[in-house]
């Protein structure tokens, strides 16, 4: 009786990768997970150059990669390797996942639509001279529900117009017509879908901040803040101006009320006595009182 003994070889460069995964890990504190779907080989290169010396981006099979991570005992990997499906790259940074995803985000870039992409926003087709010939391209036009005119030999579109709504689905047609204008509605480029920081995992949404709503929250905090400060009379740097300001006013209207006269109040005092003098001499005139 014979025995079939099956013998598995080690693959070398899957050994290397997962070797590669784990030290990228235990090297950089922050890790993404991040889509290649859209993705262009050139924007990986783009991506690559804009994070140089603060980051490394590994395109890697997810199992690779689930291994590697095991392997660099990271804590809270499991639930960040329940996450990796599709196509992604890994980025191993020095950068927090904050700064991550606005370096990232801008290096994102606009692509022409195809069919089946989900409108990111409102897609606006403009009004004026699309330069197209008048011909089958204005039955395009009618569907999407574009209105147009023939001025010059050339299709004018009368006035700006929503050719699709936000999350709405962009038909083949439509697709090939936003071609044809050369409108690239679709933003795309690496984006995170998680982010893992000491421990801490942090979903795409979270670390995508907007950061002109950031600013304006900033300034208007510090406004209400400033605000409340004065009028509780708390002296700092910025508020010493105004309470000052305002601890004047008061106590000159305090001396006005009081009658207590110097050179700064005496002018006040007797202004206000001069027009209640007169507004007297006024009333008495109306009774006849001379």
């Amino acid at each position: 009786m014979s025995e079939t003994v099956q013998v598995h070889r080690h693959n070398p460069k899957k050994v290397e990768t997962v070797e590669r995964v784990a030290s990228l890990a235990q090297k950089y504190p922050v890790l993404a997970v991040t889509s290649l779907s859209k993705v262009r080989a050139s924007q990986l290169m783009a991506v690559r150059k804009a994070l140089r010396q603060h980051a490394e981006v590994y395109v890697v099979k997810n199992k690779l990669a689930i291994r590697g991570l095991q392997k660099a005992g990271i804590k809270n990997a499991d639930q960040l390797l329940s996450h990796l499906t599709g196509q992604n790259a890994l980025i191993f940074s020095t950068y927090d996942p904050f700064k991550l995803f606005l370096t990232l985000d801008k290096n994102k870039v606009y692509l022409p639509a195809r069919a089946g992409d989900k409108a990111p926003d409102d897609i606006i087709v403009p009004a004026g001279n699309t330069s197209l010939p008048a011909g089958p391209v204005l039955s395009e036009f009618r569907e999407a529900g574009i209105q147009t005119k023939i001025e010059g030999g050339s299709i004018w579109i009368n006035k700006d117009s929503v050719a699709v709504k936000k999350g709405g689905e962009i038909t083949p047609k439509l697709a090939s017509l936003l071609a044809k204008l050369n409108i690239k509605p679709i933003r795309a480029g690496l984006a995170i879908a998680l982010a893992y920081e000491s421990g801490l995992i942090y979903a795409g949404d979270v670390v995508a901040i907007d950061l002109d709503e950031y600013r304006k929250s900033l300034v208007n905090a510090y406004a209400s803040s400033r605000g409340l400060a004065i009028v509780i009379g708390y002296v700092t740097k910025e508020t010493a101006p105004d309470i000052l300001s305002r601890a004047y006013r008061e106590a000159l209207s305090l001396q006005v009320e009081a009658g207590f006269l110097d050179k700064e109040t005496a002018p006040l005092i007797l202004g206000r006595a001069e027009a209640e003098a007169a507004a007297l001499e006024a009333k008495a005139r109306e009774k006849g009182l001379q």
